[in-house]
C-alpha cells in the first residue's frame, strides 16, 4: 500500500455511500460502471485483509424511478412503497457488483430501535460479525418501508456512524460529493480551506458545516458533522472523503484529499465507561473465589463459577458480579435471569444440553466486562477513562 495511505493502520472499515454518488441526478438510475469500480476498490481491500461493511441510500430514488413516483415530495405511504420496491432492486445491484469479484454480500436493514435496545443491538451486532467472520460484506440500509418521521436515524451519515460504533469500527469512511471540510462553503467561496485534519469537535468546526444538502440527499455537511460526533466518542476515526470518481477508495489510499476526524478514545475505553456509567445495572451475579480469580486473568464469566443469581434481567442489561460480597465487575449478561439461574453451577456441555448448541455458554463475556481496579467507586470511572 501507498504511504500516503490514511487507512493503513485500520482493520475494519465502514464506507458510507449517499444517494448523489449512487444516482444520476438527470436519469434518476443507478451509475453501475461507478458501482463496479467501487466494488473493484473493495475487492483489492479485501484481499489486504480489511474486513468492510457498506452502508448505502439510494432504495427510495431507484423505488420512485421504478413506480413513476415523480412529485417532488411524496406522502409517508408512498416514499414507504418507494423504499420497499428500491431496496430490491439496490441489493441486487450490490450483489451483482460484488459477485465479480467472488464477493457475497448480506442484506441488513435497520431502525433506531435496533442500535438503542440492548438486546436487539446485540442481535444486529451479532450477525453483521458473523459476515465478516464468513468473509461476506454486509450492505446496510435503514429500513424506509417501515420508518416513520418519529422512529427514524433522518439520514445515513448518523446510520453509519451508528453502525460503526455498534461494529466497533476503526474507521467510517464517507464518501461524499466534496472532499472533506472547509471552513466555508467551497462552491460559492474561492478561498475556502481546506481542513485536513479535526482533532476535536468545537463550535467553530460545527459552524463551519452550514452549506446546502444535496437535491438527492436529507443531509449536507451538518449531519457528518453530526455523524462525526457518534463515530469519534464511540472511539471510531472518519474520514470524509470525495466519492464523485471512478474507485474512490483507491484514490483515497494514493493519497486524494479527505478530512479526517480522530476519534477521542478508544473503544474499550468507550465501551467500559458506557458499561460503567450509562446503563442501570438490573441484576446481581455472585461468583466463587475460582471464577473471580477467571475474571482477573480476562477470561470470561462462565455459569460453572455462578452461586446466586438476583434480581430480573435480559440479554444485554447491565449486572454486577459479586465475590465475597464485594463487587468486582460489571457487565452485560449474556443470559436473560431465568436463563442464568438454570445455567448456574454447570459446565458449558450441560448448558448446550439445556439450550442448544446456538446459544453461548458465557455468561457474561469479557468483551461486555469491566473489571474493577480497586474498591472505591468514586475511582471507578476513572480507571477506564
Amino acid at each position: 500500500m501507498d504511504t500516503l495511505n490514511p487507512i493503513a493502520k485500520y482493520k475494519r472499515l465502514v464506507i458510507k455511500i449517499g444517494s448523489s454518488l449512487l444516482i444520476d441526478k438527470e436519469s434518476s438510475v443507478l451509475r453501475e460502471k461507478w458501482l463496479d469500480s467501487l466494488a473493484s476498490d473493495i475487492a483489492a481491500l479485501k484481499s489486504e485483509n480489511y474486513e468492510i461493511i457498506i452502508v448505502s441510500s439510494g432504495a427510495v430514488m431507484l423505488g420512485r424511478k421504478i413506480l413513476n413516483l415523480n412529485a417532488k415530495t411524496l406522502p409517508l405511504e408512498q416514499l414507504q412503497a418507494a423504499a420497499s420496491v428500491g431496496q430490491i432492486s439496490l441489493s441486487q445491484y450490490w450483489n451483482d457488483a460484488l459477485a465479480k469479484y467472488n464477493i457475497i454480500s448480506g442484506q441488513i436493514l435497520l431502525t433506531p430501535n435496533i442500535t438503542e435496545q440492548r438486546r436487539l443491538f446485540l442481535n444486529a451486532k451479532t450477525t453483521i460479525s458473523t459476515l465478516l467472520k464468513l468473509r461476506a460484506v454486509p450492505i446496510i440500509n435503514e429500513n424506509d418501508s417501515v420508518a416513520t418521521a418519529e422512529i427514524r436515524y433522518g439520514d445515513n451519515d448518523r446510520l453509519s456512524a451508528r453502525v460503526a460504533s455498534m461494529v466497533e469500527a476503526d474507521c467510517l469512511i464517507i464518501l461524499s460529493d466534496v472532499d472533506g471540510l472547509y471552513n466555508m462553503p467551497p462552491e460559492n467561496n474561492k478561498n475556502a480551506k481546506h481542513i485536513a485534519k479535526i482533532d476535536k469537535i468545537t463550535d467553530e468546526i460545527e459552524a463551519m458545516a452550514k452549506g446546502a444538502a444535496s437535491h438527492l440527499s436529507r443531509g449536507g455537511m451538518i449531519t457528518k458533522i453530526e455523524a462525526a460526533k457518534l463515530a469519534t466518542q464511540a472511539g471510531t476515526n472518519m474520514i470524509i472523503s470525495s466519492g464523485t470518481k471512478p474507485n474512490p477508495i483507491t484514490a483515497l489510499l494514493n493519497g486524494a484529499r479527505h478530512s479526517l476526524f480522530v476519534a477521542n478514545q478508544t473503544h474499550r475505553a468507550a465501551r467500559k465507561r458506557w458499561i460503567l456509567g450509562s446503563l442501570e445495572v438490573l441484576g446481581e451475579i455472585h461468583i466463587d473465589e475460582g471464577a473471580a480469580n477467571a475474571l482477573k486473568r480476562g477470561n470470561s464469566l462462565l455459569p460453572i463459577g455462578v452461586t446466586k443469581i438476583e434480581g430480573k434481567f435480559s440479554r444485554g442489561d447491565a449486572v454486577s458480579i459479586i465475590a465475597d460480597g464485594k463487587e468486582i465487575a460489571r457487565g452485560l449478561a449474556g443470559m436473560d435471569n431465568e436463563e442464568a439461574n438454570l445455567a448456574k453451577g454447570k459446565k458449558s456441555e450441560a448448558i448446550i444440553g439445556l439450550f442448544g448448541a446456538k446459544n453461548r455458554t458465557e455468561l457474561v463475556h469479557a468483551d461486555n466486562l469491566v473489571l474493577f481496579l480497586e474498591d472505591d467507586k468514586e475511582n471507578r470511572r476513572e480507571n477506564y477513562e
